[in-house]
């Protein structure tokens, strides 16, 4: 059943909860992606079988939550998610963060790694506005960024993404591989060889760069961005149940 939370910054917020067993598994959606995706609506029917916590929810510009997508950026999505977060569930936390929100639950884990049981990235997307978006611009495109605030990009996904200089300029605040991350809890990287988005260079930096006494990339052959096949929806799950603080 869909609910709202208001945030403190006045943002309506979209979400679902199943109440269940600890540690709460929080699945945190991925860039214009929202809680109707195949992997939020197979974790949380997997949630309830198996009577487990589970939030999932819209960040603001996104699904059912209020406001405009294009007035967003990544510092207003990580207050979403900690907003909610905080009063919507009970720690510990299980972060599940899908390519944007992989980045996402990186972030989280620098505010509260103390209330975190553990951290799965799927085709996690760290610092993308910068190494994806910005790089791979055009110097024609950089100069329509600066005059007219956007530029579009093509989509393999539907229409063509509409990029804000806020949304590069916040990304830059927000950067995670360009200084210390320490991870001081069980971290799961799930990456698929053939994913076009979010390369497996991008798994393979975020692996050596994090520090941390348990973290493992595990790299499905043939598997791409959206990771929800089957056989990489029962990986999901099967790797939340493997995590050491599992109550399973």
């Amino acid at each position: 059943m869909i609910n709202f939370h208001i945030t403190a910054a006045g943002r309506r917020l979209a979400y679902d909860h199943v109440a269940g067993h600890s540690p709460t598994i929080i699945f945190l959606c991925g860039f214009r992606s929202d809680m109707m995706g195949s992997k939020a609506a197979y974790l949380a029917a997997w949630a309830a079988e198996k009577t487990l916590d589970f939030l999932r929810f819209d960040y603001s510009g996104h699904g059912q939550s209020s406001g405009d997508f294009l007035d967003g950026c990544i510092s207003d999505w990580v207050a979403d998610a900690a907003d909610i977060i905080r009063a919507r569930a009970k720690p510990p936390y299980t972060l599940v963060g899908s390519s944007m929100g992989g980045w996402i639950a990186l972030l989280l884990a620098r505010q509260m790694p103390e209330k975190l049981a553990g951290l799965v990235g799927i085709a996690a997307a760290p610092d993308f506005t910068e190494d994806s978006m910005w790089d791979g611009f055009s110097g024609a495109q950089r100069e329509e960024l600066a005059k007219m605030g956007a530029v579009q990009i093509p989509s393999d996904y539907g229409d063509p993404y509409t990029i804000t200089q806020k949304l590069i300029e916040d990304g830059r605040e927000n950067l995670v591989l360009r200084a210390p991350l320490h991870l001081p809890f069980p971290v799961r990287l799930l990456q698929g060889t053939a994913d076009a988005d979010v390369p497996v260079s991008v798994a393979l930096r975020l692996m050596g760069h994090a520090s941390g006494d348990d973290i493992r990339l595990n790299l499905v052959k043939g598997a791409d961005h959206r990771f929800s096949s089957p056989a990489c929806l029962k990986l999901v799950t099967q790797t939340i149940n493997d995590l050491p603080a599992s109550l399973l």
